[in-house]
């Protein structure tokens, strides 16, 4: 079972050489780093986010993982519940991304990763146009926003931490998650799942080697980006208390299969640069 999450996990990391048949890409970060001949993510601080949170990473994956991930996507009542969970930390981060002054927070802060409007669409599918009025966030969830809320008052470089653990899992899982729940819930297609398709971003692997770039350049001290580290693998704590409150293992999984497609990025990422110094 363990071989079929890691196949359907390199199914939409695209080889490197097929970089020159895709379209010319909107985004300005992809057209920024179409040049550079090394990755990004084996220096500095991607390197150290990376490795510093190889422990939560093995922590996040330590479940049952295909049959709690199909269990977890079974109902429409559990998904909907994982769906509602995720907005109201959204909400709270991207709100509080925008109105940071921090200059490490903009840095990182594209448009193309902006998941509110999706999740609008995602709640009204699945609990109707006037679910502001019923729906309210768990135990975990208000934890899980109280924590974005207060460093983005107290210590806002920390929202970098949330920045890297949300955004690049959701962007690597997601074309599997959505595809998946779609199935196994008989989804109308591009309903109920908006949140996991990232319109904009045509070359996830393009954009986020761009990303890590900037992640890099930002001017921190060794003791800024191992606070930043640290929060990150709070992020993980924090996610896996929110999926173990929802419904155990099950929803649990969604974060672990995220979690596995950006590690397995990270090894397939590595051996295309290889191959491309090579030739």
């Amino acid at each position: 079972m363990w071989s079929l999450a890691f196949t359907v996990a390199l199914a939409f990391v695209a080889p490197e050489r097929q970089f020159a048949r895709h379209a010319p890409v909107r985004s300005a970060i992809v057209a920024s780093t179409a040049a550079k001949p090394l990755s990004s993510r084996d220096t500095g601080l991607a390197l150290a986010l990376d490795d510093g949170t190889r422990k939560a990473h093995s922590l996040a994956e330590n479940t049952q993982f295909v049959t709690g991930f199909f269990s977890g996507i079974s109902t429409r009542e559990s998904f909907a519940a994982l769906v509602s969970s995720v907005y109201f930390v959204y909400e709270a981060m991207e709100d509080e991304f925008g109105k940071s002054e921090d200059a490490n927070v903009k840095a990182l802060d594209y448009p193309e990763l902006r998941r509110m409007p999706a999740l609008d669409l995602d709640m009204e599918f699945f609990y109707g146009p006037s679910w502001r009025e019923t729906v309210r966030p768990t135990a975990a969830t208000r934890l899980y926003v109280a924590r974005i809320r207060e460093i983005a008052r107290s210590q806002p470089l920390l929202l970098v931490g949330h920045q890297y653990t949300r955004y690049l899992g959701d962007l690597f899982g997601g074309q599997m998650m959505g595809g998946m729940a779609r199935r196994s819930l008989a989804l109308p297609d591009g309903l109920g799942t908006s949140f996991y398709t990232f319109d904009q971003i045509p070359e996830a692997k393009v954009f986020i080697e761009g990303w890590y770039s900037k992640l890099n350049d930002l001017p921190l001290s060794p003791s800024e980006k191992q606070m930043i580290v640290d929060e990150a693998n709070r992020v993980f704590s924090l996610n896996i208390a929110l999926f173990d409150e929802l419904d155990g293992s099950p929803l649990r999984a969604l974060w672990a299969l995220a979690v596995r497609a950006l590690a397995e990025f990270d090894a397939q990422f590595a051996r295309d640069w290889e191959a491309r110094r090579g030739n």
